[in-house]
């Protein structure tokens, strides 16, 4: 294993981007990356011994949000595919912590669960193919998100008043094929098996999206866990595994090869084991995955260890050979 130095600006830092890394794709000069705690995106440019010079977007800039400007997106996917670059909020229900000192005032905000309209998109942006810059985008998102589809889903719409952290639907991962799009969902975990939803989108004009088709579940065995991310990887797809409840590890990495079925049903056995990650206590969650030109796998993590914080004001990924 090697590490490589992300280096992020003094805004970013401010808010915290570096510390809550959630999502990576590799770009034509670099790295585009998101955190999960603000309505941005970054790009990162390899400068010889270090990503940097960083570039910040801001998603309400490209698509319209359903909750504004300002309140965070929960980014918690990217995928760069065809001349686009696609992101995924988690469409996930927040429940709050218990952060108080008194025992009532803590009950009460473990009672409050908190709904974020910005979570709730997948947003489409075409890349300029010479600088690479994100043009105006499509989005599905308000009345057509994805949660909303779920509503009368035998498997999935029992969990969708469920924080995210509570395994309540919590989409974590984004892979882009030439004609589907993959969402790992981090939960519901049902019985032991995660779940993946296959979907193909149309333009519906005016800036939005639409499902092209019903969508299509599939279920992997991840000995429980939940998928954390996603990355595609010839005919297959790189998958993160880790827990979907608030807990450290473990965090794995498998390939798996999508079939076409309606819905499929994928055994352990049926997934290549490619990689166990590290991770720490209370810190160090791996969280976004990417491969790079030379075919090795950077990994970014959420709550980084203090040991991962540089001078400059950077955070360490770690890279793989795979």
């Amino acid at each position: 294993m090697e590490q490589v130095e992300l280096r992020f600006d003094q805004a970013s830092r401010a808010s915290q981007t570096h510390t809550n890394l959630s999502a990576i794709r590799q770009s034509a000069a670099g790295l585009w990356v998101a955190g999960d705690e603000t309505a941005t995106f970054e790009h990162l440019t390899w400068t010889g011994d270090h990503f940097g010079a960083q570039r910040t977007f801001q998603l309400a800039g490209y698509i319209d949000l359903p909750a504004g400007p300002v309140d965070e997106a929960d980014i918690e996917g990217l995928a760069r595919a065809d001349g686009h670059l696609w992101l995924v909020g988690s469409h996930s229900l927040k429940r709050k912590k218990a952060k108080s000192k008194d025992p009532a005032k803590a009950a009460e905000r473990l009672a409050t669960v908190i709904r974020e309209e910005n979570r709730f998109i997948l947003a489409r942006l075409p890349l300029d193919p010479v600088t690479e810059l994100p043009g105006p985008g499509t989005v599905l998102s308000g009345p057509e998100n994805i949660a909303a589809h779920l509503g009368g889903d035998p498997h999935l719409a029992p969990f969708l008043a469920l924080p995210g952290k509570d395994n309540g639907l919590d989409i974590e991962g984004i892979a882009v094929t030439p004609d589907r799009v993959y969402l790992g969902l981090r939960g519901p975990v049902l019985r032991g098996w995660a779940v993946v939803l296959e979907l193909r989108l149309e333009e519906a004009g005016k800036g939005r999206l639409r499902l092209r088709e019903p969508y299509r579940k599939h279920f992997l065995d991840l000995g429980g866990l939940g998928v954390r991310d996603l990355c595609p990887d010839g005919d297959g797809l790189l998958v993160l595994a880790g827990p979907t409840m608030d807990l450290d590890g473990p965090v794995r990495l498998v390939r798996w090869r999508p079939g076409r079925g309606r819905h499929s049903v994928v055994a352990e056995g049926e997934l290549d084991k490619v990689l166990e990650l590290p991770y720490g206590v209370r810190c160090d969650h791996p969280e976004g995955v990417a491969l790079l030109g030379d075919g090795r796998l950077i990994v970014v993590y959420d709550s980084p260890s203090p040991a991962r914080i540089t001078p400059a004001g950077g955070v360490l990924a770690d890279v793989f050979t795979i």
